[in-house]
């Protein structure tokens, strides 16, 4: 479920970084023109500049002029670590706190450890 509470360039950016860690798109690979994924996911396409001048910021997609933008090479790790960070700091500790406020388990989770 989206969260509409983000500007749409910040949601954006979360359907190309899932796309990216989901293997959709790989090292390498040419990523949806601007107008493309604007027209894909109904939204303005200075919007959608936004969003990969914000992977773009970071390293993970280059641009080739006259041809496109690419995944960078070892972005998808770079994305990993990245978002994996940001989960565990930013995501995690109110979910663990909601966990342990509830008496929930690993078991009930399905998991071996929490």
């Amino acid at each position: 479920m989206a969260d509409d509470s983000k500007p749409v360039y910040l949601r954006l950016r979360e359907i190309i970084a899932a796309s990216i860690l989901d293997g959709e798109f790989r090292d390498g690979d040419m990523l949806p023109s601007v107008r493309a994924l604007a027209a894909q996911q109904g939204a303005n396409p200075l919007t959608v500049a936004k969003a990969y001048q914000c992977f773009q910021d970071d390293g993970l997609i280059v641009v080739r002029r006259g041809v496109g933008m690419f995944v960078a090479d070892g972005a998808t790790r770079r994305l990993r670590d990245m978002e994996r960070a940001r989960f565990m700091d930013t995501v995690w500790p109110p979910v663990a706190e909601q966990i342990r406020r509830l008496g929930i388990s690993a078991a009930d989770l399905g998991v071996e450890r929490v």
